[in-house]
This record gives structure tokens, C-alpha cells and sequence, in this order.
């Protein structure tokens, strides 16, 4: 089972590039972010001509998250509980019926700046959310797979310049050591099993020049259940679609589960 997290940065404006990503190696399952537009506006049908399953939990002009499946999915879940008044598309899980049965779960988490300020609260209330979500799918014993843009550049390795975000939401200690409490529950960081060292990015701003100079942050990341990291055969950062004509400023992070 291929499972890849790829946020869009908009499904219209780079509709045709996702449909040739998945034309080219598409996988079974992708969750994607940013899609940035309503249920009934997502463009389904190209997709589902290429026999992908779209379920979509959308809002207008900002954020909204999806899952293109290949696979029959079961128990579909829109919105992360916890705070009822929350109006924000930012998670969607599903477990998907392949090989096995993993539970699959799309997020796109706050960006939270400026911070501090309202918008870092939310982001650190919505990490607190995530946790106690993540401690209940890890009760389930079951494989689960939690991956999207995190906004967290976990380490300084993480980062081509870590100086520079050092005030910055995604840097500050509050946002690591939030997703550090989460990682502690017993997942693992997908990327990090196979892959050490720096060097290692899945966004670049489209300012400076970020692309051109490698310089770029790793904040798109896949953490597994014990379940799940027990099936992980492969992960890699297909780094090469940001350096396509009118790319997304993020690239697709893939997985590999087999049962063996």
C-alpha cells in the first residue's frame, strides 16, 4: 500500500499537475491539503476517471484537506474533535481496506503566525487536540498512519537556515516541544526511520529564490502507530516536482506499507 501526503496549495490552480504526478506513479492513497475550496467546487471527476475515490472536507478559499484513494475506505471522519466551534478544514481520516486495514488520517496544522498572538494559540490549542486524537487512534492498536503539513520544523536539522525561524511558529520551542508530546505517545516519524542527517526538505518558498538555493524546511511529515512502523517499507521526499512548471511551494512525502 503507497500512501502519499501532498499539500496542493490550491486543488484548481494545480489540478493538472496533481493529475499527472498521480499519472506518472500515482499512489493507492493520497491525502492532500490546502485544496482550498468547498466540497461541491473540488474537481472530482478527472480523479475519479482514474478510478481514485474522492472524499473531501473543504472550505471556501482556505485550508481544506482530502483523501484520493484507490482502495475501498470505510468510516469516514471530517473535522478533529475536541472543540465543536471550530469552523477551520483541517483533518479528515478514513481507514483504508487494502492488504490490510490502516487507518488513515489527513491534517493540515495551523501555520500560527504571527506569534505570539490568537493565531499561535489556535495552533498550539489544535496540537493539544492532535494529541489527545493521536492517544486515542494508538488505544485501537490498530495500523494508523497520520500524515499532512504539520507546520513544524521538528529539529535544526530540519531547516537549510534554522536562525532564521527561530521566532517563527513553526521553530518556536513551544511548537517542538508540543509535537515532541505527541511523538512521545509512541508514534514514529516516518521520514527519520530510514533517513538521518540534514539536507532533507519538502517546502520552498516561492520568495529569494528558495528553490534555486535549497533553501527549504522539512514540515510535511508521516507519524505511524507501532502498527504501522512495523509495515513501513520504504518513505521518500519526491523533491523533484518542486522544479516542475507551476509547482506547489510543497512536494509529496510517499510511504511504503507492506505486511511483508
Amino acid at each position: 500500500m503507497q500512501i502519499a501526503s501532498f499539500n496542493i496549495n490550491g486543488i484548481r490552480a494545480r489540478a493538472q499537475a496533481l493529475l499527472d504526478w498521480l499519472d506518472e506513479d500515482g499512489p493507492d492513497i493520497a491525502l492532500l491539503q490546502e485544496i482550498k475550496c468547498t466540497d461541491d467546487a473540488f474537481p472530482r471527476a478527472p480523479f475519479e476517471d482514474r478510478g481514485y475515490r474522492v472524499e473531501t472536507h473543504g472550505q471556501k478559499s482556505f485550508n481544506g484537506v482530502a483523501i484520493l484513494s484507490r482502495l475501498p475506505l470505510e468510516d469516514v471522519v471530517r473535522g478533529l474533535p475536541g472543540d465543536a466551534d471550530d469552523g477551520q478544514a483541517r483533518w479528515i481520516e478514513a481507514t483504508a481496506i487494502g492488504d490490510v486495514a490502516v487507518r488513515v488520517c489527513g491534517l493540515y496544522l495551523p501555520n500560527g503566525n504571527p506569534a505570539p498572538g490568537p493565531k499561535y494559540d489556535y495552533k498550539l490549542a489544535w496540537m493539544a487536540r492532535l494529541e489527545e486524537r493521536a492517544r486515542a487512534l494508538l488505544a485501537t492498536e490498530e495500523p494508523v498512519v497520520m500524515a499532512g503539513d504539520y507546520n513544524v520544523i521538528p529539529q535544526a536539522e530540519d531547516a537549510a537556515r534554522p536562525e532564521a525561524w527561530a521566532e517563527d511558529a513553526l521553530y518556536r520551542p513551544e511548537t517542538r516541544a508540543a509535537f515532541r508530546r505527541i511523538l512521545n505517545l509512541g508514534l514514529t516519524d516516518a521520514f527519520r526511520v530510514q533517513t538521518r542527517g540534514a539536507g532533507h526538505f519538502t517546502f520552498w518558498d516561492y520568495q529569494r529564490g528558495a528553490w534555486e538555493r535549497d533553501d527549504g524546511i522539512r514540515i510535511d511529515h508521516a507519524l505511524l502507530s507501532p502498527q504501522a512502523a512495523d509495515l513501513l517499507a520504504d518513505v521518500r521526499i519526491e523533491a523533484a516536482l518542486r522544479g516542475r512548471d507551476k509547482p506547489s511551494d510543497h512536494v509529496p512525502l510517499r510511504l511504503t506499507l507492506s505486511p511483508g
